[in-house]
């Protein structure tokens, strides 16, 4: 009987923290906090799931899940720039979403990935500081000497929205050296600039007139908008971009499992027109439509962003983007 008891004892004991281990994802995020809190906690009533979170830039991020590739502690990698994810599809595992067939085709890129939200880049202007008929309206508009130290933007080697705004000025211009390339028009933008230490804080600076013009993701100068903030939107003449904003599995998972699940929930129809209505973004479903205040993406101009192509060249792109911000 003694015997048995014990046995039974050390069953429990090895029982009970699998269990608690497989009620649990652990997600590395960039996304900002208002949409984490909302659609973490929502997930969590409906599934009994834990979601366990740590908070950082895109590529720094992905550097900490490179650097743990021998021993994964992350399940999800969520809200990552698109670039950024086809950059590392060798630490990822494949992933074929539930809802894949309602998943819109322009927004599916590899198998390694899955689309989140759909992400614009566009400008965020004060309104007490500029009057209409001052506002910035393309790229080459903010290259303009005038703009110095007026322009608020984040790293483009720590924010994978910062990267994407870079690579669009690059396509938009063209790779090329030169006057009117990509390279020279860019070069004359990053010189204006006061760079934030993240994405998120860009649109702040611009509401709290710390700089008049700030280069931003759309769904970001839209939360200060729609609660009254002096923040207005413009979208560049020249072309932008519109890219999908990522999530992944991370290979050899901890928690694949569940991984699985909070992926999966995060494309049910029902959480992407939470996407739209409470965050701002696109939604990746066909049987969702846009809203919140995002202008018809049939009346934004668009550059020819090809993600993949644009993922080949994200070192060696970076790299130069280092070299000119030094040189500044």
């Amino acid at each position: 009987m003694r015997l048995k008891l014990l046995a039974l004892a050390l069953a429990a004991t090895i029982a009970t923290p699998i269990a608690a281990h497989a009620q649990k994802v652990v997600v590395y995020t960039a996304a900002k906090q208002s949409l984490v809190d909302e659609m973490t906690t929502q997930f969590t009533k409906e599934t009994g799931i834990k979601v366990e979170l740590v908070s950082g830039g895109s590529s720094d991020l992905m550097r900490r899940v490179r650097a743990e590739a021998a021993a994964p502690k992350v399940d999800v990698i969520w809200s990552i720039g698109g670039e950024v994810l086809e950059a590392n599809k060798d630490v990822l595992a494949p992933f074929t979403a539930a809802a894949d067939a309602m998943i819109l085709p322009a927004y599916k890129i590899s198998p390694e990935w899955a689309p989140f939200s759909g992400i614009l880049a566009a400008f965020a202007v004060n309104t007490k500081l500029l009057k209409p008929a001052d506002y910035p309206t393309s790229w080459k508009d903010l290259a303009d000497p005038k703009w110095k130290g007026q322009i608020a933007s984040a790293r483009a080697d720590s924010s994978g929205s910062s990267f994407q705004q870079f690579a669009t000025v690059i396509t938009a211009y063209g790779d090329k050296q030169g006057p009117g390339g990509g390279w020279e028009t860019y070069k004359a933008i990053l010189g204006n600039m006061q760079l934030a230490e993240s994405s998120g804080l860009v649109s702040r600076l611009v509401n709290d007139g710390e700089a008049k013009v700030g280069i931003v993701l759309e769904d970001d100068a839209l939360d200060y908008k729609k609660n009254g903030g002096p923040v207005d939107i413009v979208y560049p003449t020249d072309g932008t971009s519109t890219v999908a904003d990522g999530m992944a599995l991370a290979k050899g998972a901890p928690n694949a499992e569940n991984g699985r699940k909070f992926m999966d929930w995060l494309l049910t129809k029902p959480a992407q027109e939470l996407v739209v209505q409470r965050m701002g973004r696109r939604p990746v479903r066909i049987d969702v439509t846009s809203g919140g205040g995002a202008k018809p993406i049939t009346e934004v101009k668009l550059v020819n962003y090809d993600i993949r192509s644009i993922a080949q060249n994200r070192n060696a792109w970076i790299a130069k983007w280092k070299e000119m911000a030094a040189a500044r």
